[in-house]
């Protein structure tokens, strides 16, 4: 729960530190700009927000790894995503985005550290612990930033203990490890095809090329 906090900071510092101009860039999600990503992030702020008030009665039926779904790719019509486009354009000043982001996303994290971790609580029909369904967001959190940053070579990268903890997830899902010779962002990376694989590392990663990129649900 204290790498979420971690991770999550991180994130929301480095929306706090982009310049008005960042907002129109392109981000690491295809076909979403900056502030689409950073209208994305509010959202999921009021949805952990809304998932540590849903209590659940019964035994989990998911953890923090298994809590990810391998999916297929988005075909680039769905609804909630076209609406986050439209959403994001309707803030019109990025300073409101920035704004929304701080308010909603500072509340999140207050609730993250008062949550009880072995508290049930329900998301997506699923059931996890408190612990596991944050545990579950430094994953979201961390992809999130790598993608914030993409096309901002100076802007500052997601926590080291994040990257770790999130290479550690997207193996387990995966059930097989990155080649050693990959740094943490490149398995990342790579892994959940944001970015291709260069001829040496396409032949280092074997039979698991043929499996990228995994897209997680």
């Amino acid at each position: 729960m204290e790498l979420f906090s971690r991770s999550w900071t991180a994130l929301r510092t480095a929306v706090a530190e982009l310049q008005d101009e960042d907002f129109a860039r392109p981000s690491g999600c295809t076909g979403w700009l900056v502030r689409d990503l950073v209208c994305h992030l509010i959202i999921d702020a009021q949805d952990v927000l809304i998932t540590l008030v849903t209590p659940a009665g019964t035994e989990p039926t998911r953890d923090a790894v298994t809590y990810w779904d391998i999916v297929e790719a988005p075909a680039g019509d769905d609804p909630l995503d076209a609406l986050t486009v439209r959403l994001a354009a309707a803030y019109e000043e990025p300073w409101l985005l920035k704004f929304h982001l701080d308010d909603v996303g500072s509340a999140a994290g207050r609730a993250a550290e008062l949550a009880d971790p072995t508290a049930r609580v329900g998301t997506r029909d699923q059931v996890l612990t408190a612990g596991d369904y944050l545990s579950a967001y430094v994953l979201e959190w961390t992809l999130h930033h790598l993608d914030l940053i993409a096309h901002l070579p100076d802007a500052a990268e997601p926590p080291a203990e994040g990257l770790a903890r999130s290479r550690e997830m997207l193996e387990k899902i995966a059930g097989v490890a990155f080649p050693p010779s990959f740094s943490d962002e490149d398995a990342l990376l790579i892994g959940t095809g944001r970015r291709a694989p260069g001829a040496a590392q396409k032949a280092e990663l074997g039979e698991l090329a043929a499996r990228l990129p995994l897209v997680l649900g």
